[in-house]
């Protein structure tokens, strides 16, 4: 099982970046799939998730910002940051969670954002 994000990087404020997830080894389209963060010397945080049938839910603190997708014959999920913050700075990490079966999680290494002022 591999997750692995791309397309982190150093953005000032303002603007866009693109995250991507690549999924292999598991049956993508039967997994929740979710965004989450971490900034330094702060807890991970759920940033954004969707469901198999492609419905999407944000926290508060990106919604309207952000958008979270996926491609179920790409066995992939995307984020799409936009008007990016300082305060958005942090590793974000690609999970995958099957609802059926609590023991099937999976984590990515995660991918840097970090956001200039």
């Amino acid at each position: 099982v591999q997750l692995v994000e791309s397309g982190g990087g150093l953005v000032q404020a303002g603007g866009s970046l693109r995250l991507s997830c690549a999924a292999s080894g598991f049956t993508f389209g039967s997994y929740m799939m979710y965004w989450y963060r971490q900034a330094p010397e702060k807890q991970r945080e759920l940033v954004a998730f969707i469901t198999m049938a492609m419905v999407p839910t944000y926290s508060d603190s990106v919604k309207g910002r952000f958008t979270i997708s996926r491609d179920n014959s790409k066995n992939a999920v995307y984020l799409q940051l936009n008007d990016l913050r300082p305060e958005d700075t942090a590793v974000y990490y690609c999970n995958a969670e099957n609802p059926v079966n609590s023991a099937a999680v999976y984590w990515g290494q995660g991918t840097q954002v970090t956001v200039s002022s």
